[in-house]
């Protein structure tokens, strides 16, 4: 069995997020479908994570299994963005180890959130819009409690299957980049809604209504209740998923 990687990314808001569903299109069924087309019979992909309805890929990390091996991966690249929607586009395949696992490989994820208080219809759907830009400051020094804990199930949906809501976080950063207010956060995995309910926690430090204290309470209290409101989908993206050089293999 020959196991490769397929490197895409996708604007989400067309979607109902990139695992499949029965009650709307995803990414994963649309990939799947394409792939299925050209190969000429199914093949299942898995994705490193679900990204929820509306919620943007500048960088996915999908496997699927083929049991002759694949000739030309960029010929089939190719061929896959011919079939695949406008806002779905194929980066590149590689060949991987056999164990090597979309998901469960991966060391760390990286997401993004945009904020913007400017009205642009170029990026709706793209960038959450406040009518204020929160503080910035106030909400980078909460943020540093991130990194004094790894049990977050105070931002964690509720009733989900995984087994433990640690993670341990690489990075998390506010920065101003003209009229976007960009959050930054780096870990060796998340929770399901765990980004957005983080960021709109910090909202509420940045807009005067939690105190950092405040925040830190918030993630031992354990409780999702506890926690601020989660911002909407519109303004998310991951943005990288890094894996262990040794599961590629190089066929040059």
């Amino acid at each position: 069995m020959n196991r490769y990687f397929i490197f895409l990314t996708y604007n989400g808001k067309a979607y109902c997020g990139w695992q499949r569903q029965p009650n709307g299109d995803s990414v994963q069924q649309t990939l799947e479908t394409a792939l299925g087309t050209i190969l000429r019979h199914d093949t299942p992909v898995t994705g490193a994570g679900r990204t929820d309805a509306g919620v943007h890929a500048r960088l996915m990390v999908a496997h699927f299994d083929s049991e002759e091996a694949i000739a030309d991966i960029v010929f089939l690249a190719d061929k896959l963005n011919v079939l695949l929607p406008k806002d779905i586009a194929v980066i590149r395949i590689e060949a991987v180890t056999p164990e090597a696992h979309a998901r469960f490989s991966a060391t760390s994820r990286t997401y993004q959130y945009q904020i913007t208080d400017k009205k642009d219809p170029f990026r709706y759907g793209e960038v959450y819009r406040m009518h204020h830009l929160p503080d910035i400051d106030a909400m980078n020094d909460a943020a540093q409690e991130l990194f004094h804990h790894i049990d977050f199930t105070s931002f964690s949906k509720l009733h989900t299957d995984t087994k433990t809501n640690y993670c341990h976080i690489m990075q998390a950063e506010w920065k101003r980049e003209g009229d976007l207010c960009i959050f930054t956060i780096q870990a060796d995995r998340f929770l399901r809604n765990m980004v957005r309910a983080i960021v709109g926690t910090l909202l509420d430090v940045g807009r005067g209504k939690l105190t950092k204290e405040g925040f830190r309470k918030i993630i031992e209290s354990k409780d999702r209740c506890a926690a601020g409101t989660s911002v909407p989908a519109e303004g998310l993206f991951l943005c990288d998923i890094s894996y262990p050089s040794e599961l590629f293999i190089d066929k040059k």
